[in-house]
């Protein structure tokens, strides 16, 4: 089941993204730290009703952030649309236990099913350039690698920006 994010969540989720930090870290993969993702940053995500956790057997397993919100660092980029109706997803996380079991799918089927019922006319994203498994998600998913920005407080390495069309039905 997905739900909206409470702010009761809070600490379940930074526990969750936490773990995810940690497992990467065990991997080599450099893409979370202890800046990031922050507490602050998922409290605001609630306050603005953009996060959405995932149950499973009532107890929270993964989360996903979107919304229409440009981060400026994107301006770089040269999208296939124009900057007018698109959601960007930020924050997905499955706790490490639960990965593997097509939850992190499940949360972008509901991500991309929101901005078709919203009419968007894409859906935006950036992932660790250093993830393969993340560029092979996003890939798999039809999203086009379009450029890359640097996040300073997260990695010297570059994030690859991608970009899904949605179809109009």
């Amino acid at each position: 089941m997905i739900r909206k994010a409470e702010i009761i969540d809070l600490m379940k989720i930074k526990k969750i993204t936490e773990a995810c930090t940690q497992d990467l870290i065990d991997q080599n993969i450099f893409q979370w730290n202890k800046n990031y993702p922050s507490l602050t940053a998922f409290k605001e995500d609630i306050e603005e009703e953009s996060l959405y956790v995932y149950l499973k057997k009532e107890k929270i397993v993964g989360c996903i952030m979107f919304s229409e919100k440009k981060d400026p660092l994107y301006n770089t980029i040269n999208w296939l649309t124009p900057d007018n109706k698109n959601l960007y997803i930020h924050r997905l996380a499955v706790h490490p236990k639960s990965q593997r079991q097509g939850i992190a799918r499940q949360l972008m089927d509901f991500a991309e099913d929101f901005g078709e019922k919203k009419r968007m006319e894409s859906i935006r994203l950036d992932t660790f350039s250093q993830n393969p498994r993340n560029i092979r998600f996003y890939k798999a998913r039809g999203y086009l690698n379009l450029g890359d920005v640097y996040f300073e407080n997260q990695s010297e390495d570059p994030f690859h920006c991608f970009e899904k069309l949605i179809k109009r039905i």
